[in-house]
Parts: structure tokens; C-alpha cells; sequence
């Protein structure tokens, strides 16, 4: 089975509150809202990579397709959730996400 996931890669914010307030009380109610949306999860405390610090937070959220991400997104719920994001984003400076497919094997 494939699945579609969205992975967002947090660095430390600059106002940690801010972030787990915005990040928290909005962004995931939110988001948890998204037609299709099969998991959300969230690790914390991650080892520093080998190239330098470690992330604050990593999220990961899934799909069963790349279809049903583009409808969620589309979705009012979708369009709204991604301008949280973007807040979100802009507490948490140079942050990344990416889409890509993943395969049980």
C-alpha cells in the first residue's frame, strides 16, 4: 500500500510559546479537520543530524493519495490551514517540508 506524506521539519522558534500556542491551539484543530487526513503525528526531542542541530519538532502527516492531499488542501479547511502554516512557519525560521510516497515493504 502506498501512502502520500506531508513532512514539515521544524527548527527551534523564536518564541517557543508563540509557536506551541499557535501550533497547537490552531494549526492542528485545524488541520485535524482535513477530509481524507489518515494520520498526524508529531515527535519532539530528536537527536542532532549528523550535519548540525537537531530539529525542535517534526510533523508528519498522511494520505492515501496524492489526490485526496490536493482535495484536502483545496478544501476551505485546507486553504485555511495553510496560512496557519505559514505563520507557524514564520515562528520557526528556515523550516522545510516536503510531500513525497512512502511503501510498506
Amino acid at each position: 500500500m502506498t501512502v502520500v506524506r506531508l513532512l514539515v521539519l521544524y527548527n527551534q522558534p523564536s518564541d517557543v510559546r508563540a509557536f506551541e500556542k499557535q501550533f497547537n491551539e490552531v494549526l492542528v484543530p485545524l488541520t485535524k479537520k482535513m477530509a481524507g487526513l489518515r494520520s498526524y503525528t508529531v515527535s519532539r526531542n530528536i537527536a542532532p543530524s549528523l550535519r548540525g542541530e537537531a530539529y525542535y519538532m517534526v510533523a508528519e502527516l498522511d494520505w492515501d493519495d496524492t489526490a485526496a492531499m490536493q482535495r484536502a488542501f483545496q478544501s476551505p479547511e485546507g486553504k485555511e490551514a495553510a496560512v496557519q502554516a505559514a505563520h507557524v512557519a514564520e515562528l520557526s525560521p528556515g523550516s522545510r517540508s516536503m510531500t513525497y510516497e512512502i511503501q510498506a515493504v
